[in-house]
Parts: structure tokens; sequence; C-alpha cells
């Protein structure tokens, strides 16, 4: 094998994660990755019993991360005899875990359960801390909408579960409405009064599922401890679907829309109050999120008015930003399903009846609406909107307004973000189906003539899809790379590109394209493969540390002569990192791929937001 993370393995034997699922963690890893070895090759494969450099990269790859991670794992009992490390918060001590290099402290409360009378408000601040508590197991996951799994044809059976296995390397712990928590990782062995710079991770999940268990920072601040930046991690948990994004007039009238941002605000302002006890400054948070999580970073950095409040200083996004959202009263058909399946039609006051019905029969209401996994895909039926409150209107409004937050941030994405999220719609086989689709699903007050000029832009035709610049392959049904691409660029590309020629003028800003795993049929660079470059000691991550510490990228092992330098975006040269496999694997290309139909788009979505 020839890649960097093979090449310093010897390196990261000092990487100490006590972690006891770690060895499941391998174990799984390589299960996933032996079946991708041995997938079925599609019908796109140019000739029997070989695969292209890419695919084999892939799998070197692949294969030097969970290297990697088997050798975090062979330290794991070596890191159990050190006495368990403690902080202190108000009148409380927090045990927490030793954890090699670093210590960890799991499933802090950071507002009061929303439970009973709390369900579908805003959260409540905890009372001051007292007593002894254990922080060595992470809290209670938040609320999972639940669906019927996509009927795949057997070409996808080999990989749908190697992506599922990129978005996290942990077992999410169990569910709760009582899931409002906080997790830290700070260095080990630091001399008291030492205040290092903050990331605040923020889950992805579509907004319905995810949570902060799923992800084990030990390698990203171990790296940064190696790399002389060292940062402290947080993670925090919010609520999700129904339970944090419920949406309708009744919801707007009472001021409580968008209440997983809410929670998100909160968790923020916990760590300015309590972040110092770690060795944590205060004053040089990062947020960093990816999918719905940036997304969530995108609003954060919208809202009131975009001041900050002191919250943060910076923002790092993968591969979401502020959505074209209408009023929040676009929800009511999903609230009234609620209403209807818990026996809460006719009652005087629907929203407090639903804040009494049982969770089970409020799950399975939940679980009756519609998904990522259905048919209408990425228009999901639970999401942020404009409340008037958290957010006063339409995010792209709010951007051209100028409320926003006025500090550097990174925006990147990778290259095939819609082909994870059309599987949903492989029953869309013609052209008529397409256009049936994109009326249906995401246009419905479009004209004729608009839609007519939309779907020109995005053609039936198999070389311009999703996967892009795979040609005629990975075709799996006649509309399916279409699908790919549209859902891409609406959802993703077009606001990340709004957004950036909005504030590039402004500030300080970055922007990133991974174009890595492009082998994988019919997925390519799909959503959430950057972030194996971050969770696991890779060449994102050494960005994001460096952008944690200094807000900018370009520090310490990414400054030289034979490193390539990350140009500050603007409007003029729309210069963006590009994440490559193979040889080099770093360059800079323009940001102008696919202008005129991520443009058309953006015209769209503003006339006839979601």
């Amino acid at each position: 094998m020839t890649c960097t993370a093979c090449r310093q393995a010897h390196a990261y034997r000092s990487i100490l994660a006590a972690n006891p699922a770690a060895f499941r963690r391998c174990a799984r890893t390589a299960s996933l990755a032996l079946r991708l070895r041995h997938a079925p090759a599609g019908p796109d494969v140019a000739s029997a019993g070989s695969r292209s450099l890419l695919q084999r990269r892939f799998y070197e790859h692949l294969c030097c991360v969970l290297g990697l991670t088997c050798v975090i794992g062979e330290h794991i009992s070596f890191s159990f005899a050190a006495d368990p490390p403690t902080v202190r918060l108000d009148d409380a001590t927090f045990i927490g875990v030793p954890n090699g290099l670093t210590n960890k402290f799991l499933g802090i409360p950071f507002a009061k359960p929303p439970v009973g009378d709390l369900r579908f408000r805003l959260p409540v601040a905890n009372a001051p801390y007292s007593g002894t508590h254990n922080a060595t197991q992470f809290g209670y996951s938040c609320a999972q909408q639940g669906s019927a799994p996509v009927v795949l044809p057997p070409v996808f059976d080999n990989l749908t579960s190697v992506i599922a296995g990129l978005e996290g390397n942990l077992d999410m712990s169990p569910v709760s409405e009582d899931c409002l928590t906080v997790n830290v990782w700070t260095p080990a062995n630091l001399t008291k009064g030492t205040k290092l710079p903050v990331a605040v991770w923020i889950y992805g999940g579509g907004f319905e599922g995810g949570s902060s268990s799923t992800s084990d920072a030990s390698a990203l601040v171990n790296r940064s401890i190696e790399l002389g930046e060292p940062i402290v991690y947080v993670s925090l948990n919010y609520r999700l679907n129904a339970f944090g994004f419920l949406a309708s007039k009744e919801v707007k009238a009472a001021g409580l829309g968008n209440i997983g941002l809410h929670d998100q605000r909160q968790a923020l302002r916990w760590v300015q109050k309590y972040i110092s006890a770690f060795n944590g400054d205060p004053s040089k948070v990062t947020i960093w999120g990816q999918s719905a999580g940036a997304s969530s970073v995108s609003l954060q950095l919208l809202t009131n008015g975009g001041d900050t409040e002191g919250l943060f200083r910076g923002a790092f996004m993968e591969s979401g930003y502020p959505w074209p959202v209408g009023d929040i009263t676009g929800g009511q058909p999903y609230y009234e399903v609620l209403v209807n399946e818990t026996g809460c039609r006719g009652k005087a006051d629907t929203l407090q009846c639903l804040r009494e019905a049982p969770c089970d029969t409020l799950m399975k209401a939940v679980n009756d609406t519609p998904s990522s996994n259905s048919y209408q895909s990425l228009n999901l039926a639970w999401m942020p909107r404009a409340d008037g409150v958290f957010l006063p209107s339409n995010p792209q409004e709010l951007i051209a307004k100028g409320s926003v937050a006025s500090v550097p941030f990174v925006a990147g994405e990778v290259d095939d973000e819609g082909t994870g999220f059309s599987l949903s719609s492989l029953n869309v086989t013609t052209n008529d189906e397409f256009r049936s689709y994109i009326q249906q699903v995401w246009f419905p007050k479009a004209s004729a003539h608009e839609l007519d000029e939309l779907l020109a832009l995005y053609p039936q035709n198999y070389t311009a899809g999703s996967p892009f610049d795979t040609g005629d392959l990975n075709a799996v049904t006649p509309e399916y790379k279409r699908i790919a691409a549209f859902q891409g660029d609406m959802v993703f590309q077009a606001p990340r590109r709004f957004l950036l020629d909005h504030r590039a003028e402004k500030q300080k800003v970055w922007g990133y394209l991974s174009k890595r795993f492009k082998s994988i049929f019919a997925f390519g660079s799909v959503h959430g493969t950057d972030l194996i470059f971050i969770y696991f000691a890779g060449d994102l991550g050494d960005y994001l540390i460096n952008f944690v510490n200094h807000l900018d990228p370009n520090v310490g092992t990414n400054v030289g002569p034979n490193v390539t330098a990350w140009p500050q975006y603007n409007t003029r040269s729309r210069e963006v990192l590009t994440l490559l496999d193979g040889t080099p694997n770093i360059t800079v290309t323009n940001d102008s791929y696919r202008a005129e139909p991520i443009a058309y788009l953006t015209e769209l979505s503003l006339k006839y937001p979601l």
C-alpha cells in the first residue's frame, strides 16, 4: 500500500483510544471493506477481471484507514491503568475516561430534559450542577425517524452498507426524549490555566436522525497534539424530526419553530460557560458540521441578524448550507398527520395535546410521514423553516439582506452529493416521469416554460449526470444520473455557491470540493465521504485543526514549497481546494462547473421556496 495513512501508521501507534467499541468497529469496517472489494462490478466496468486505477486506490485507502483504526484499537487496554480524569462544574464533580493522550467526558446534560410539558418547547438551561456524576458513557440519542428501507437492485447489495459505515465510527447510543447532552475530548496532562481553541461538532442526518454518539474524536484530537496545534472537541445532541422541527400555524403562533436549532444555540451557551474547565478557550470557538449539521452551522450564522452573541468566531461547513425553505406553515400537512394519529383531532389546543401524547404513539405518527428514503427524498417533512423568530424569513433572503455573521468560514462539498439520495426515485425512468417528479416534489408552482428550461439544463444524457465525469457509466436507470445531478445541485451546490457569492467580498471564506472515491459504483464521490479525511486524521482534518487554531487553513503542515496553498475564495477567480484520488491528491480548481443550471436553480428556489 502506498497511501499516506499507511506510511504514517507507525507514528499513530502513540494514539491511545480508550474505547471498548473500537475492536467491534475495526471488525465491522473490515467486513465492509471486504464486501466492497468483492462487490459486483455492474454493467459499467470496462472488462471482466480488471478494475480501474481509481478503484484500486480506493481499496488501498480504505484498507489504510482500517489499519489505522486497528492500530488505535491495539492500545485500548493500556489506557485503563490511568486514574480517571475529573472536572469541576459549579458544585459538581464529573468523572471522565482516560483516553491515552486525551481525556473524554461524555453525556453531560446542557439543558433540562425536554420531556413532559417541556416537549415541543425551547430548551431550558440546567440549574447549577451539584454532586458527583459519571461522564463515562454517551447520553441518550434523540428520537430518530424511522422509515421503510429503499428496495434496491441487487447490484447495490454490497455497497450501501459501506456508505453507512463511512458516516460514523461508533454505534449509536440508545434513544430517548431525554437527550440534550454534550461530550468533550481534551488533551490530557495540560498545565493549569491552558486555554485551547475549541471545535464544536454538529452531526448530520437530514434533521430526522443522527447522534453525537456515532463520532469518536480521539484520532482528530491526537492529530492536533501531534501537529503542535492542540484543540478541544465538543459534540452536542439536538432534537430531530417532529420533536425538533415541528411546523404549522399553531407552532408559529406559539413562537416554537426550529427547536432543534435552539437546542444547538443553548449548547453553545453551555460551551461559553463551562469549556474553560476543560482547558478550552471560550473566545476561540469554531462551529463545524456535516450535512444537516453543516446546514445547522450556516443557520447559526444567519440568525439574530448575524449577531453571534460571542458564541463562536469561525465556521466549518461540509455539505450543508441554508436551504431555500419557505414559511413554517408549509409543514402543516405533516402536523395534521400527527394530530390525526395521536387522537388530538378536535382538541382545543392540539399542540398541548401532542405534548401529552405517549411517546410511542407520537413516534409511530412521525414514522408515517415522509423521510429522506421516500419518493420526495430531500424535500424533507421535518426541516428548518422560516418561523419569524430564529429565521425571520427565507434563508436566501436573509443572506441577500446581509443577515450573516461576519466570521471566517470554510464551505465545502463532495462532487456527487445527490447520488445517495436518489435511490428512492429509481422508479423514475422516463423523461415524462422526471418532469412529473420535479413538478410534484420540488416546483409545483413553476410554469410549463420554467420546467421546460430546467429540464433542458439537466438533460436526459448519461454523460451529464452524477456521478460526474464518468461518461455513460453508473447509469443504474435511465434517469438515475439525471436525478442525482439535479438533487445534488438543488440542495447542496446551489445554496453553497449562493452563500459564497454573497459573502466572499465581505469576510474571509474558503471553499473545497472533494472528488475522492470516484470509483464507488453508482455513488461516486458520495455525500459523507469527506468525513473520513477528518475523523481518521487525514489531510482535511489537518486543515480543520489549523482553521480552528488560526481561522486560516494555510498554516503548519499545510504551508511550504511542496504543499498546495488553499486560496481564499473570491467572485473573480472562484478558486477552491480540490481533493483527488491518486497523485497529486490535492489541487486547485475553479468553482464554475454547471454555472448555468445552478444559477437557474437558485432563481427558481428564490421564487418558489420549499
